[in-house]
Order: C-alpha cells, then structure tokens, then sequence
C-alpha cells in the first residue's frame, strides 16, 4: 500500500538528515551562509521538521503543531543534538500519522489548499517526501563545500 512506501521513504530520508547533519565536524558550520548559498544547513532542517510537522503533524495528524516558518530560516545556533532530536520527533509523528491514515483520506483532498488546484492527500504527500529529498541535497553539498 501507498502509506508503507511513504512511511518507508520518510524514514529513509529522515535517517539521512539525521546522518548529514551529525556529519558536520562543526556545529558552527551548520549555520554558515556563502555568496550564492543564502540557507545555512541549520535553516535548512528546521525549514523540513516545521513543514512535516505541519503538512503532516498537524494537518492529517491533529497533532496542534503551530508553524513559525520566519524562524526556520531566522533562528541561528541551535545545538546539534537538539536538531537530530527534533528530526527524531518527527518521524514519529510522521509513522503514527501514516499508520492512521485511511484509503479514503488517501484519495480526498489535501485538507488545505497549497496549488492552484487542490491535490489529494496522496500527490501531497509524496510531494512532501520529493521537498525533503531536495532540500536533504542540498544539506549534503552545503555540508562537502562549507564544513571545513
């Protein structure tokens, strides 16, 4: 089914932001910027645990997740270890959210509007995951160019 492909590439992708950002050699280099790279990694995370927390926490989990999206890219210096526990939450609102998803959900629309037409739930949802699979690249070569 559906949901255990996504619960499956969530919690690849997931792990990998984990693994990237426990990579860094400094913390301080997960909050450097560099002429054309305007996102620091640090920025870059919390942009993805804000946005799955609220696309999916809160809006197909009910979790009450409230979305400050300014500070995901403004907050600065946020310790490693917070960032990987914060991932680590997320994936188990994620998991818990996708194992109570029903197939009729599944194919209803998306419970808000982001496009200008509104998608279902599942083309959401897997735009979601393709969002952190571009933003975990991004990550990875922020990370080879400016942790020195």
């Amino acid at each position: 089914m559906l949901t255990e492909t996504l619960k499956s590439l969530f919690k690849r992708d997931l792990n990998k932001l984990k693994a990237e950002i426990n990579a860094y050699k400094s913390e301080a280099s997960l909050w450097k910027t560099d002429k054309e790279i305007s996102n620091s990694a640090g920025n870059l995370c919390l942009h993805l645990i804000g946005n799955l927390n609220w696309f999916i926490g809160a809006q197909l989990g009910n979790t009450g997740y409230i979305r400050e999206r300014e500070l995901e890219f403004s907050s600065k210096d946020i310790p490693k270890a917070e960032l990987l526990a914060e991932i680590e939450k997320t994936e188990v609102i994620i998991q818990g959210t996708l194992d109570n998803i029903t197939a009729d959900q599944l194919e209803s629309d998306f419970p808000i509007t982001m496009f200008p037409e509104n998608p279902s739930t599942y083309f959401f949802l897997v735009h979601l995951s393709t969002h952190l699979a571009y933003h975990l690249g991004q990550i990875n070569y922020h990370r080879r160019l400016l942790d020195c």
